[in-house]
């Protein structure tokens, strides 16, 4: 994008030197046309959009936006409502501290003696009408002083929005007399006040999921974001009457760098705001992924070598966004400190830190100075005594003054190492402590890979946060499997996490697993390399130190393998067997990868993953069991899983006859490739099924042992079969998530998909079970040559990528198949466009693994072609440039990198 995207169309009539309020005041006066007004208006916002591209200073913006508007208001009130000398037109909000972006809502309030009269109806319909009439999204209120106070009696908003009122025109002392109404000693007292925004804060930042770092993060509600910084002037407006952050070096709150950090962390963030609404054309705060990307051009941002431009502006908006998140916790504190009441004397905990009125306090500025290791020691105090609510604002302020002192040697001192060990073995507070040292600048420092990937995000829809937070996520996840509490949530990861001997080395590899991304190469070989050496420096025995790093060189294989591999083959599960080497380390592994996965995007882990993890898990342990020198084969599986089926059949009242005639029809690859229970399943609906009848079968089984909604379909092949049915579930608005295609002897096929609705869930609705039913059978019983198509939309975030098409064919020659993997964009109908493909190639589809990895599929195909062979090389290629025609002519356009 060109500086001309948030520049103003060029066809305008040359605007005035100046547009400042005198100036338009006159220009107002000397043409009263509503014609004239709404030019003036469309010149001054295409002069502010022109400088902004022009790089002038966003503070002077916001600010000229309000004296424009100031100009505008006071006009129009003289013509309509002038003549009520006793009433008085009020800016109120964000309007009424005199900064407004161009989209921003225009708040006021008109401020009366007593409720007016028809006369005086009319006249402030007339105002809002003709402000309307301009353009201009006005909100406003009639009220009188006493309307002002009961309003403002239950509702702290309403509070907050008075708070800030500003005179534009009219009676100043009815404003006076409203400001008196709602002094502090009359209603919402400082201390009320300042725990409802504190409360208020708390709520906004849950919904946030309690990160500043979500993918497409709220520039103005976010965590770290402006209400944050509106948060602490609006307390300090309350306490002392502060009408501005300059107030707060001035109380003695900032220091002179404190305040400095915050205008800039404010003027940033005013910067995109200001560019969003540009953009846009609207009031949109959202940091969207195609307006991240029109931004960091406009701002001049370039792609480097491993970071693209989108990436180094959003890694600039994050750690903004974290700096603000520190100064408001600092600034609460102080308010906290000086609102609330200060009766207890301190309580010492040892030489170095005291508790005061429930915060933890450094004795004196020095401390840090004379015993560096305290900044560690700080975050053990907190671990060990849990009724300690907070820091006091000196002692994190002392912090930060002292972060310089942690350096190479600092780093490399034997009690320091001891220290952060405590941190991550303490039975409580670890995740906690280990975010307030990153909040702190702490972690950082005593990491630096750490601290080189804070706030540093990756353009996609996979990773939901950025590395530092995804990180500290995975951490949180591991604590929550170490603590039964928690067991409910993934009972056999929590399970196998409780029986680790060692925690601490989970937590390491979480900490190493994705810092070395950013810097090009395998992050998974760098990052190794770093964890091996850190854990050496913190003095672990060499064993721990190489089974950290073996973690961070292999934390992404477990999840890999289960998902695009097939976990039935006996020599997929040996080959892994003998790669991770002993039961500790696939325990390791297992509980890593499922704190991963979980912890890079709330979408992402679901119940189908939670047991394709696990019975992975399970059948590389058992394999380890038996011993990587007597691996399992392929015979043994088929003994084992028909024992474990024929007694579930016979359970549920299946005869021996029953199961004799049902299971011939099935080669032995199919009891490698399903479950006891789904063979169970299976055997029982085709024991119930006549078998002289060529009528199909279609089965759903709500939730399956998979965590998915099974449906199964017993058919003669027909035309299109795969693609038929993918496209009926696909508009439906389905996930299928797996899906096998199992010939039989006797000229049936069985295919067996796996479902989850788009949140992750298997479908509970009966309705809506039955819907999914009914759509397969009108595709079983519709005439084998009809059309079909998905109409669906891809969702807005994924049309903004574009993934080219990758394919790869490789030969499984010990099971005479043929093996397709392919990437390309995910959206809706691609299975059914694949599927069509292998119909019209004469291509047999025994099986299908489908990865979603944000905005690209990364699926697995296993075919065969009509003799049951492996495709041959002609056939191969033929289905390759097929592929490529067939879904890049599909292809939608997509504004991003490809």
């Amino acid at each position: 994008m060109a500086r001309g995207d948030i520049a103003t169309p060029a066809a305008s009539p040359t605007p005035p030197a100046s547009w400042d309020g005198h100036t338009v005041a006159e220009r107002l006066a000397a043409d009263p046309s509503p014609a004239a007004w709404r030019e003036l208006l469309r010149q001054a916002q295409a002069d502010q959009r022109q400088r902004f591209a022009a790089g002038e200073p966003v503070e002077e913006l916001v600010q000229a936006r309000a004296q424009l508007i100031d100009a505008l208001l006071r006009a129009a009130w003289q013509q309509h409502c002038g003549h009520h000398g006793r009433w008085a037109l009020v800016a109120v909000g964000g309007y009424g501290r005199g900064e407004l972006q161009p989209a921003s809502d225009i708040d006021i309030l008109l401020l009366v003696p007593q409720a007016p009269d028809a006369s005086g109806r009319q006249a402030v319909e007339r105002l809002v009408t003709s402000l309307w009439d301009l353009g201009l999204e006005v909100g406003h209120s009639v009220r009188t002083v006493a309307e002002c106070a009961e309003e403002s009696v239950g509702n702290v908003s309403v509070m907050t929005t008075l708070l800030e009122a500003r005179l534009l025109a009219g009676s100043a002392a009815l404003l006076g007399e409203m400001r008196a109404a709602l002094a502090p000693e009359r209603l919402w007292p400082v201390r009320q006040f300042f725990e409802a925004k504190v409360r208020e804060q708390s709520e906004r930042h849950l919904k946030a999921n309690d990160t500043a770092y979500n993918l497409e993060p709220n520039v103005k509600s976010g965590p770290g974001g402006l209400r944050d910084i509106h948060t602490i002037g609006w307390v300090a407006k309350r306490h002392f009457g502060a009408d501005s952050l300059d107030g707060l070096a001035t109380h003695g709150f900032l220091t002179e760098e404190e305040l400095w950090r915050l205008k800039q962390a404010q003027a940033f963030l005013w910067k995109v705001r200001f560019g969003l609404h540009s953009l846009t054309g609207r009031r949109e705060d959202r940091l969207l992924f195609d307006h991240q990307l029109r931004l960091a051009q406009s701002f001049g941002y370039e792609d480097a070598s491993y970071t693209l431009a989108v990436e180094q502006f959003m890694q600039r908006y994050y750690r903004t966004v974290m700096d603000v998140s520190l100064l408001n916790e600092l600034l609460l504190q102080l308010f906290r400190e000086a609102i609330l009441s200060e009766s207890e004397p301190p309580r010492p905990l040892n030489a170095r830190f005291q508790v005061r009125n429930g915060s933890l306090e450094a004795v004196s500025e020095q401390v840090f100075a004379r015993t560096p290791a305290a900044l560690l020691e700080l975050f053990v105090l907190l671990q060990q005594n849990p009724d300690i609510r907070g820091v006091r604002a000196s002692t994190m302020r002392a912090v930060a003054k002292h972060l310089w002192l942690i350096d190479e040697e600092f780093r490399q001192n034997p009690r320091h190492h001891r220290l952060f060990l405590e941190i991550l073995r303490s039975p409580v507070g670890v995740t906690h402590e280990l975010r307030r040292m990153n909040t702190y600048g702490v972690l950082g420092r005593y990491i630096p890979a750490f601290g080189r990937v804070v706030g540093r995000m990756q353009y996609d829809l996979f990773h939901a946060y950025t590395v530092d937070a995804h990180t500290l996520f995975v951490v949180s996840n591991l604590r929550r499997f170490a603590i039964p509490r928690y067991d409910h949530e993934l009972p056999d990861a929590s399970r196998v996490m409780q029986q680790l001997p060692r925690h601490e080395i989970a937590y390491l590899a979480a900490l190493f697993h994705d810092l070395a991304k950013g810097r090009g190469g395998d992050h998974s070989e760098l990052g190794a390399v770093d964890a091996e050496a850190f854990c050496l420096e913190q003095g672990l025995s060499p064993y721990d130190a190489r089974l950290v790093a073996w973690l961070v060189r292999h934390h992404l294989e477990l999840s890999i393998t289960s998902q695009k591999q097939d976990i039935g083959d006996p020599q997929v599960i040996n080959a892994f067997a003998r790669k991770v080497g002993d039961e500790t380390h696939l325990d390791y592994l297992y509980v890593l990868t499922c704190a991963d996965v979980r912890g890079t995007n709330p979408k992402l882990w679901n119940s189908w993953k939670a047991s394709l993890f696990r019975d992975f898990y399970l059948r590389v342990k058992q394999a380890l069991r038996r011993g990587v020198e007597s691996p399992i084969d392929a015979e043994h599986l088929v003994r084992e899983t028909q024992d474990l089926a024929r007694r579930l059949l016979l359970e549920r009242g299946v005869s021996e006859a029953e199961i004799a005639a049902a299971w011939p029809r099935f080669l032995p690859g199919y009891f490698l490739q399903y479950s006891p229970e789904e063979i169970a399943w299976h055997t029982q609906l085709l024991a119930e099924r006549c078998d002289s009848s060529d009528e199909p079968v279609v089965a759903l089984e709500a939730r399956s042992l998979r965590g998915t909604t099974a449906v199964l379909i017993f058919a003669r092949p027909r035309r299109h079969g795969f693609a038929r049915t993918t496209a009926a579930l696909d508009q439906l608005g389905l996930n299928i998530v797996d899906a096998r295609i199992t010939p039989t002897g006797d000229g049936f096929t069985l295919d067996l998909y796996h479902l989850l609705e788009d949140d992750g869930a298997p479908i509970g609705d009966s309705d809506r079970q039955g819907e999914i039913e009914q759509a397969l059978w009108r595709s079983l019983q519709g005439p084998a040559d009809a059309p079909f198509a998905v109409s669906r939309r891809a969702p807005r975030q994924a049309r903004m990528f574009n993934t080219a098409t990758q394919i790869a064919l490789s030969v499984d020659e010990r099971n005479r198949r043929s093996v397709l993997e392919l990437t390309a964009s995910d959206r809706p109908g691609l299975l059914s466009e694949i599927g069509k493909v292998l119909m019209h190639q004469r291509i047999e589809l025994q099986a299908a693994k489908i990865m979603t990895v944000g905005e690209r599929a990364e699926d697995v195909f296993y075919l065969t072609d009509y003799e049951n062979q492996p495709l041959s090389a002609e056939a191969a290629g033929q289905l390759r440039r097929q592929l490529l025609v067939a879904l890049d002519e599909r292809e939608p356009a997509r504004n991003a990198r490809a």
